[in-house]
Parts: C-alpha cells; structure tokens; sequence
C-alpha cells in the first residue's frame, strides 16, 4: 500500500476526484467540503491523501481545517498507514469522521484518547411526503444572514460544541454565494425554522443544517422547512437527496422519516481529548 500526500487540490482533483464522484452517497461530506474550497477564496488549505495498491487508486483521506479527519473513502487496510502519516504532517488535527466502523478503526489505531462527541444517520430521500404544518416556507437571503449566523453559531453549540470557532456569518455568507438552498419557515411572518441544502454536486444534495430554536420545536416546523429544502433540491436536479441526524434524538429520526427519508448507515464523529 502506497500514499500520495497532494499539495493543491488540483493534484488531489486529477487523481481522486472521479472516483468520490461515483459514489456521491457515501462520499458527501468530502464532495460537498472540498466544493466549498474550490469556489471560494481564502478558505484554509484541506490535507488530502490518495491509497494506491499495485498502482490503482483505492482510496482517500481529506481534512478541511477547522473539521476533522473524513474517513469514508478510507479503506480499512490503510488505517495503519494513514495514522503514520497524519501523526506528522497534521498532528493538530481535532479527530475523525465517517461511516462508524471506519472513524472508530481510525481513532482507535491513533493510540490517543478520544470522546465520540457525535452518533448520526445518514438518511437518504426515497419519496418527498410534505407535512401539513402551520405557517408558509420562503427562500432565505442576504437580508436574513443576521439571523441565520446567529442559529448557526447555536446550531454548532448544540451539535458539537467540541468544534472551533468560526465567523458564522462569514459560514452563511460563503453558502449564499455559492449558491445553496437556505429555506426559513415562518408563522404570523416571524422565522421559527431554517434549513439548508448544498447545490447539486455529481447529482447529490445534502441538507443541513436543519435548526429550530427551542422555544418552536415539537410543532413540525424543521420538517417543514427540510421539505421545502428538498423541493428545492429536487428542482435543481439533484438525483440523491441525503441528510444527517442525530441518533440521540429520536424525535428528528422520525420525523425525517415520515417526509419520506430512509436510514442508510451509522456515522460517528470522534474528537481527540487534550
């Protein structure tokens, strides 16, 4: 087993990219965060790694800072290799990400402590099923960054505090100009959810985030708005409609389901402890 650690994701693109391509399913995350660097300025540098075997290509690993390690394309056999190579050219590297057995093998082989900080499902649509719920959908804008920064910034405190600091606003806006989905519900015309959809990459969107401020759960706002999302998805082309939740929440896992999103697989996220 050989690595190839890139420098510029022009190298990583020519090697790797028609490979995450044809599975954009299980490679979203990667998919979605390396677009992001790709279109806009002055995002921090991502680590990327391709796995070679008797000169085929047989898998990858990528960081995009401030995040940690995405380990879905890591095959289990470079687990071994990928920790040496990480441990000296990354070494502040938060932890790792991905389908559960993958990140849990690769925590595990780094030797250090760790915390599992996050359990999700990844659920993908099967047929869009709109919940009938007070209130009206609109498509968020520049006007509304303030707010959304502000649910963003709440959003990350409630699903993993563990992460850095980032401008929320500076998150919101990027996501704007890149031309994502961003969809507000609202009732008697004041927000009362907020969700958002990547635009089509290799005919997959992903939803999220998906936030409803404390004081406006339990009344199917969220679903309403990750419908509304999912419509504009699926306007857009987009063939694979994914999304994330979080499994200790059982409220949000049924709810995704009943609009019409069937359970995939189990992803962890594993943070290091200093």
């Amino acid at each position: 087993m050989d690595a190839v650690v890139h420098t510029t994701l022009e190298s990583f693109d020519e090697v790797a990219h028609a490979r995450l391509a044809a599975d954009p399913v299980r490679n979203t995350v990667a998919i979605t965060s390396l677009d992001r660097i790709r279109r806009l300025p002055n995002e921090p540098a991502p680590l990327l790694i391709t796995f070679h075997e008797a000169g085929e290509l047989v898998g990858s690993l990528v960081r995009t800072p401030p995040w940690p390690f995405q380990t879905a394309d890591l095959p289990l056999v470079a687990v071994s290799l990928a920790v040496e190579l990480t441990d000296e050219i990354d070494p502040d590297a938060p932890g790792a990400t991905g389908p559960r057995e993958k990140s849990e093998a690769f925590a595990t082989a780094t030797g250090r402590p760790f915390t599992e900080s996050l359990a999700t499902r990844l659920y993908r649509l099967d047929e869009l099923v709109p919940p009938i719920v007070e209130g009206v959908g609109r498509p968020a804008t520049e006007d509304d960054v303030e707010l959304l920064a502000t649910w963003r910034k709440a959003f990350l405190e409630e699903a993993v505090p563990e992460a850095s600091p980032e401008s929320p606003a500076d998150f919101v806006r990027g996501s704007l100009r890149l031309g994502n989905g961003h969809a507000l519900w609202e009732v008697d015309g004041t927000p009362v959810a907020w969700a958002a959809g990547s635009l089509p990459q290799a005919g997959m969107t992903r939803i999220g985030p998906v936030y409803t401020p404390p004081e406006h759960r339990r009344h199917g706002y969220g679903a309403a708005a990750s419908a509304l999302i999912t419509q504009w998805a699926l306007a857009r082309g987009a063939a694979e409609v994914l999304l994330f939740a979080d499994l200790t929440n059982p409220v949000s896992n049924s709810i995704y389901q009943r609009i019409g999103y069937e359970p995939l697989d189990d992803w962890a996220e594993f943070w290091w402890k200093h």
